[in-house]
């Protein structure tokens, strides 16, 4: 996640909770009314007119973050955070994952889209740093990882389209992730919903084990 995701990320959870402390009743309302958790971030967001990623913060509010002061605070950070970001999560929208999904990487499926990985980075599948290989060579090289429980790849999808793939290896007990999106849908905040989304999926195959966020660069041009 680049500074500017994490700001823009910060902002929208800093002005999901102003607009929740000024809508205080209306929100108490929204979560008694919720079947269960899931609903209620779903109605608060709804309420509020923010993402998912703010509805959380709302739902996961202590009482003291309802203090005035806690209100003043959060206004000034505001106010800072604007005037430090070039752009809000209105002009990069995919960051906050709503529409996200990560599915399995397909041999067969997904074959067009890592073979744009590989011209794009030119380096090895596996996050070894090496020279791409023969495209064939290369999935079949992940298959034998993913089922001896050492690698484990996702495509990332926005509704029907495949914006990027997440590679996740297990290296020296570390889960070494890298996530790559596709130079058509760069710029508007998939790598950092991406990046959100696959910590879970990451730690359902690799249980217990910590996490190493890459970011490989792409060929120069």
């Amino acid at each position: 996640m680049t500074d500017h995701d994490r700001a823009a990320a910060r902002r929208e959870i800093t002005a999901a909770l102003l607009a929740a402390f000024d809508r205080r009743h209306d929100v108490l309302d929204a979560i008694v009314e919720a079947d269960d958790r899931d609903q209620a971030v779903a109605a608060i967001s709804g309420l509020l007119e923010t993402s998912r990623l703010g509805g959380e913060a709302v739902m996961g509010m202590a009482f003291d973050q309802l203090t005035k002061d806690a209100r003043r605070n959060n206004a000034a950070e505001l106010e800072d955070l604007d005037a430090r970001l070039t752009f809000t999560l209105a002009e990069r929208p995919a960051s906050a994952g709503d529409g996200l999904t990560l599915r399995a990487f397909s041999d067969e499926s997904d074959r067009e889209l890592f073979a744009a990985r590989l011209a794009d980075v030119g380096s090895a599948g596996d996050g070894s740093g090496g020279a791409a290989g023969d495209l064939d060579a290369e999935i079949a090289s992940a298959r034998d990882r993913s089922d001896s429980e050492q690698a484990a790849w996702f495509v990332a999808r926005e509704g029907e389209d495949s914006v990027g793939l997440v590679f996740g290896e297990l290296k020296n007990g570390e889960i070494d992730l890298r996530v790559w999106i596709h130079p058509d849908h760069r710029k508007k905040g998939y790598g950092t919903a991406a990046l959100r989304k696959s910590r879970s999926e990451m730690a359902a195959v690799f249980p217990g084990v910590p996490i190493v966020v890459r970011t490989p660069g792409a060929l120069p041009s």
